[in-house]
């Protein structure tokens, strides 16, 4: 049985985890994925409780003081994002692994609570330029925001060798292969 463990995957905005992720998902069921909280706008495509828990500050504020949280991060002022304790225990409830898809922060903090019974992935793209090139084709971003992701994952990078595995997403498809054996085994431990 897989209940209790997890999988991590982290890396820059724009590196591909998010899309590694859902693929994941999709492959093997005994996955459920980790909805994190944010007090980020909601884009339109997106729905609370789905993509994201969206609170506000002050309710965020409120989770933190109650001790609510695995992992918190205020990554901008009053822009915070973090795991709830609630949502790893309904998905072992449900005898499924937890994955996330987290930033660096967060993910350091869940590796060291969680130790042995999580894979964590870095997802590292090419280069920052491929980075800068993915974030820019998203168009969701000013400027002043890309360049303040670009600095965020530039110190990011730094962080890959604290992780079990690096992916390096050069193609989504070898990329996509990686993290399939990855899991695979992964899982088939006892």
């Amino acid at each position: 049985m897989n209940s209790g463990k997890l999988i991590l995957f982290c890396g820059p905005s724009g590196s591909g985890k998010t899309t590694i992720t859902h693929h994941l998902l999709s492959t093997f069921p005994e996955l459920r994925f980790s909805v994190s909280a944010t007090t980020r706008p909601r884009r339109a495509n997106e729905t609370n409780g789905q993509d994201y828990y969206f609170l506000s500050v002050a309710e965020f504020k409120k989770k933190i003081e109650e001790d609510q949280f695995v992992e918190w991060e205020e990554v901008y002022t009053d822009l915070f994002y973090g795991t709830l304790k609630s949502e790893v225990e309904r998905i072992w409830k449900e005898h499924k692994v937890v994955a996330f898809d987290v930033d660096v922060e967060g993910g350091m903090n869940i590796k060291n609570i969680y130790g042995d019974r999580l894979l964590a992935i870095f997802v590292k793209p090419l280069s920052v330029e491929v980075l800068r090139k993915r974030l820019t084709e998203r168009n969701t971003e000013s400027p002043e925001s890309l360049a303040v992701r670009i600095a965020k994952a530039e110190l990011e990078l730094t962080y890959a060798d604290k992780f079990d595995y690096v992916i390096v997403n050069d193609t989504l498809e070898h990329a996509l292969e990686q993290a399939n054996k990855l899991v695979k085994d992964f899982l088939s431990r006892t």
